[in-house]
């Protein structure tokens, strides 16, 4: 009996379901193919990530003795699809089975069940997609914190018995401070590219000049060595800060105390369960405090569980919903970076030249526009899926869907997650020299959020007027007078139909 394992380029994991009981004889398929690297224009950085990741990988199983038949991108042969590369590779080895690990996508499950695999559980997640459905099944509200405790419980992560360390499950509160003028973050850990990424840099550049943002500097680690090496740093280095600063923005600082090791964790290069143990280990040694730890923890057992369950729950019709009904084409600043808005700038800038942008950019900058201009979400998310290094539609599409744009009308986020001005010059210094000023609310001086966030609140106020966490805005809205409203409206008019 011979087996052909197929490995995608987001399961470069030794331990993989379908990799874990190689026999001689057996053949991997991996497969580099122009419709995965087209259904969007995925960032050049993103591209040379997976790509070189895969080589490299395809290289190591070789050394450990497996017998890999590796489909290249710039094979002449290459037919461009998944699925008429598997049926070719049949047609090579006469397989008596072939195997594959579930994907994390919708649209490449589907092309999945026709090629004859038997589809084996990515046990790589804490939590499979049935087990967040029995969770789910029964519950008025799906909120992750209560999804985050269980996992909490059955992980037995920073948990003494029945209860959580330090006596609260969240520290949260304590994670919301503005980087203060004299802390410098450490310089990170970036990784030269060596000749196999330099050839598919130059593969990339040459076949995809069109796609979004810029090859260097390209820093990323695509070994998992290298992958070890990055996590180090980070918890050595960044982890101990990570609570109280992860909240914060500075100029020309694109990762401050932030992990970057989501690309690694999203293809496979790490695990999420030796991630969790790392940080643990931390704290267990005084190396980190609890509130780093906690809410470094909970953005993979948490966050990152939560939103692949729900997309796995509500797939495939969860990304058609528009709840706010919002229209608006995405305007062309999103693709260059030029505009006067310097925190917009900013956050684009640092996505076109990294691939990257952390949490609060993305959603309380880029996403918080998104949400107050009414930009229509399938847009929105076609940008978010494309533009960064760990952007994966099973985790990119709930956080944009429903966390950035309250598209799903509350499945998700109990509200939406709409500020002014005032919260981005609070966590950041992008409003230090910007054109427009953050304390004014009106006029050619005025910050756009300000006067974008109460007409959010205006366009939309029969439909979030009833939700409880909304109360407090729309009792001041109720208190302004209609003439101040009908400025605001005026002013968001003039601005949204110039984008």
């Amino acid at each position: 009996m011979t087996t052909l394992r197929i490995v995608l380029g987001d399961q470069l994991t030794r331990s993989l379901a379908s990799l874990r009981d190689y026999q001689r004889g057996d053949t991997v398929l991996m497969m580099e193919v122009v419709e995965e690297a087209t259904y969007v224009k995925h960032h050049k950085q993103k591209m040379v990530l997976i790509f070189s990741a895969m080589r490299h990988f395809a290289d190591e199983l070789s050394r450990q003795g497996c017998s890999v038949d590796y489909v290249r991108l710039d094979d002449p042969t290459n037919t461009g699809s998944f699925t008429t590369e598997v049926q070719r590779a049949i047609a090579r080895h006469m397989p008596t089975r072939i195997l594959a690990t579930e994907p994390g996508e919708w649209r490449v499950l589907e092309m999945m069940k026709g090629w004859g695999a038997e589809i084996l559980s990515d046990d790589r997640f804490f939590a499979t997609p049935a087990s967040f459905a029995a969770w789910a099944l029964g519950r008025k509200q799906l909120r992750m914190e209560f999804f985050y405790r269980d996992m909490r419980r059955l992980s037995g992560l920073l948990m003494e018995g029945d209860d959580p360390v330090g006596g609260q499950w969240n520290f949260d509160h304590d994670n919301r401070k503005a980087l203060p003028k004299d802390v410098i973050p450490p310089n990170r850990r970036r990784f030269e590219p060596d000749a196999m990424s330099r050839e598919v840099m130059e593969m990339v550049a040459a076949r995809f000049p069109d796609h979004f943002g810029e090859l260097e500097p390209f820093g990323w680690a695509v070994t998992r060595d290298d992958a070890l090496e990055a996590l180090d740093h980070f918890i050595s280095h960044c982890l101990p800060r990570f609570g109280d600063y992860q909240d914060a923005m500075k100029q020309g600082n694109t990762f401050l105390y932030h992990s970057v090791i989501s690309p690694y964790l999203n293809i496979g290069l790490l695990t999420p369960r030796e991630i969790c143990n790392r940080a643990q280990e931390a704290w267990s040694r005084g190396d980190a405090p609890l509130n780093a730890v906690e809410g470094f923890i909970r953005q993979i057992l948490g966050w990152r569980e939560y939103v692949r369950g729900l997309y796995w729950l509500k797939m495939p019709a969860y990304g058609a919903s528009n709840f706010l009904e919002a229209h608006r084409p995405l305007p062309a600043f999103y693709w260059s970076g030029k505009t006067d808005m310097n925190c917009m700038a900013q956050a684009i800038g640092d996505t076109q030249r990294h691939a990257y942008a952390h949490h609060i950019q993305r959603l309380m900058v880029t996403g918080n526009f998104a949400l107050l201009a009414g930009l229509e979400p399938t847009e929105v998310e076609q940008w978010y899926l494309l533009v960064y290094a760990d952007a994966f539609e099973w985790v990119e599409l709930p956080n944009t869907h429903g966390m950035a744009l309250f598209a799903d009308g509350g499945v998700m986020a109990s509200k939406p997650y709409a500020a002014s001005g005032a919260y981005i010059d609070r966590m950041s210094d992008y409003c230090d020299g910007c054109r427009f000023k953050p304390e004014v609310k009106l006029g050619p001086k005025a910050c756009p959020f300000n006067y974008l966030y109460w007409d959010f609140l205006i366009r939309n106020e029969a439909k979030l007027k009833s939700n409880p966490r909304m109360a407090m805005p729309y009792r001041t809205l109720a208190k302004m007078e209609a003439e101040r409203k009908a400025d605001i409206v005026r002013h968001a008019g003039k601005f949204l139909a110039a984008l």
